[in-house]
């Protein structure tokens, strides 16, 4: 029994770290969601995403949403929508249908492991594409619920 509250604690310790340690992306996902709460978008707390989720953001086109460290920024009213994968978008012939919460909790998780390394190996990696292994991962994740880390090993 003392086994399972050590590991709660720790389990909270390293999302308290993950946190902090990504905090300068989250910043710039505060900034961008609270500019656009005079259009309409409206934050709220999200627990299993560990995330501050502004909806109806007000930019246009694809739609989806955009994750900065502890911070997601959706244009819908409800992240729990399902979404077609990158790959399945770029013809691949992989299962096109996942939960977008999901896919944007893998990159909370990477963020949070990563911190102020994620946007520059984010966009070392091909930023927002079929062949990003961060998008890889996050589909990935978001189809079976494990495999967020984007390199063999780890998530």
């Amino acid at each position: 029994m003392g086994g399972s509250r050590e590991r709660s604690k720790a389990t909270r310790l390293a999302v308290l770290l993950g946190i902090c340690w990504t905090s300068p992306n989250s910043l710039l996902g505060l900034l961008a969601g609270f500019a656009c709460t005079p259009w309409g978008a409206r934050p709220h707390w999200r627990r299993d995403e560990c995330a501050l989720v502004f909806q109806r953001m007000p930019w246009r086109g694809v739609g989806g949403a955009l994750t900065l460290g502890n911070v997601i920024l959706h244009t819908g009213d409800e992240l729990d929508t399902p979404c077609i994968t990158y790959a399945h978008r770029a013809g691949a012939g992989e299962e096109p249908i996942i939960s977008l919460a999901d896919h944007e909790r893998a990159h909370v998780y990477q963020y949070m492991v990563l911190g102020p390394l994620f946007l520059p190996l984010y966009a070392l990696h091909g930023g927002v594409s079929a062949r990003n292994r961060f998008e890889r991962a996050a589909d990935r994740y978001a189809l079976c619920g494990v495999g967020w880390w984007p390199w063999p090993g780890r998530g």
